[in-house]
């Protein structure tokens, strides 16, 4: 079921998701090469507690870090470990914050060191595909339009879009209705309407669409042939005449 916000909880949200913006800006300013994948969650952990938010990632159906670190082949849910960053990884953090009872929810691809032009090309046009799926975004645009301006920029760019996972509503959930896949034909699905708060959430591959989810951790998702991925993710408010990016 889909779910209007009232004006007092957007306000609550634009709390969590600015909450969320300046962790990810932390973290930009802080990861680097030799770290390992648990000290970048130790920063988000630290910088969102800090506020007095809470990390929804954690414990979240098990879930046993405060953020999903996906280096390079990683698509996402790369849980934090002793993995070290190396000069030339792109690296997704992707984070979720709560606070008074709301979530805001948002991913950055991170540039280390000396990376590759594919690389930094990849990163470039995941973010693209974030602004291209908002272009016009408002009450009444059909929820596929979302998918299809993803996938339209993603692959006249030569890339995967990803299909196994979607982005989806936010609120007083982590996760709530509907499903915002990144792929899809124009004009259809459901109509937008003002007060929904959904994460649109490119999820780009440099080969393949097709990704594999790792039995062992239960988590972990991977390209399926090993070449990179990037995310790059926002909270959106739909509104009568447009959106606002909450976590921007």
């Amino acid at each position: 079921m889909v779910t209007l916000k009232s004006e007092n909880q957007i306000e609550l949200m634009r709390e969590s998701c600015r909450i969320v913006k300046e962790t990810l800006d932390f973290v930009g300013k802080n990861i680097r090469a030799g770290m390992t994948t648990k000290q970048v969650d130790e920063l988000v952990y630290r910088y969102i507690t800090s506020c007095g938010a809470y990390p929804s990632e954690l414990g979240y159906q098990g879930y046993p870090a405060s953020s999903c670190v996906s280096v390079n082949e990683v698509v996402v849910h790369g849980i934090p470990s002793d993995r070290v960053i190396l000069d030339g990884d792109i690296v997704s953090v992707d984070i979720t914050a709560e606070k008074n009872g709301y979530h805001g929810d948002a991913c950055r691809t991170f540039l280390i060191g000396n990376v590759s032009e594919d690389k930094k090309r990849l990163v470039k046009v995941t973010e693209e595909c974030f602004f291209k799926a908002v272009e016009g975004l408002r009450e009444g645009t059909p929820l596929f339009d979302i998918g299809y301006a993803v996938q339209t920029h993603a692959e006249a760019n030569g890339y995967g879009v990803v299909r196994a996972l979607t982005g989806h509503g936010i609120g007083k959930e982590m996760h709530e209705d509907p499903s915002v896949p990144n792929y899809g034909k124009k004009g259809t699905g459901m109509r937008l309407k003002a007060g929904m708060t959904i994460c649109i959430e490119p999820m780009i591959n440099m080969g393949t669409y097709k990704v594999t989810f790792d039995r062992s951790d239960g988590w972990t998702v991977r390209t399926a042939d090993s070449k990179p991925a990037a995310h790059y993710e926002n909270t959106v408010l739909i509104k009568e005449d447009g959106v606002e990016i909450l976590t921007l």
